[in-house]
């Protein structure tokens, strides 16, 4: 909407059905017809993907499959930690497990926008049809527009035990298999924290 070069309005298209790329489009072109075109090319992409699937993952259909790539995408900016990131939710899942996704709470509040400030504890322990905090398995659909590399490390996730992460300062991830790994990682991010004064 926000492009003047192209004409006409659309409605908010469903979270997920659009594929981030690049596009080209003609000066004065419909806005309808664009739109179009971007919700195709993930048809086509989930469709190409999906019967390549690795045989053991736990997404049972397409959509779910859109939904989980849609945290991944959300939780990693690396691309080398997609498929590390697909794996450990895979293996919550898999367990039991709430997902305690970050992205699946600011959802609901934002519909993708950030934050702007710290999570509130009344947001953690709100229960939507999205909150991973409250609820166990995926959110009801898709927290955002995931791309090809996020859907792709969910149909093939990377072989491992992790069940945890926390950011390491640098603009990754430092994953544990076990909590008492876990709470390590976080003590170490939490004195990251505190030096550059954000505590």
């Amino acid at each position: 909407m926000a492009e003047p070069l192209l004409v006409g309005p659309i409605p908010v298209p469903a979270e997920g059905s659009v594929l981030p790329d690049t596009y080209d489009f003609e000066r004065g072109e419909a806005r309808t017809a664009v739109l179009a075109r971007m919700q195709r090319a993930m048809a086509k992409t989930v469709a190409e993907l999906w019967p390549k699937r690795a045989a053991d993952i736990v997404v049972k259909t397409p959509q779910e499959a859109v939904t989980l790539a849609s945290i991944v995408e959300k939780e990693t900016g690396k691309p080398s930690e997609r498929r590390m990131v697909a794996g450990l939710y895979s293996n919550r899942v898999k367990q039991g497990m709430l997902l305690q996704a970050d992205p699946t709470i600011i959802y609901p509040i934002t519909k993708g926008k950030p934050l702007g400030r710290r999570i509130r504890q009344s947001e953690i322990q709100a229960v939507n049809g999205y909150n991973t905090y409250t609820t166990v398995g995926l959110p009801q659909g898709p927290i955002t527009n995931p791309g090809r590399a996020s859907i792709e490390a969910v149909l093939h996730p990377a072989p491992s035990g992790a069940l945890y992460m926390v950011a390491d300062g640098k603009g990754g991830h430092v994953f544990a298999n076990t909590l008492a790994e876990h709470n390590a990682n976080v003590a170490k991010w939490f004195a990251i924290r505190r030096a550059r004064g954000e505590m």
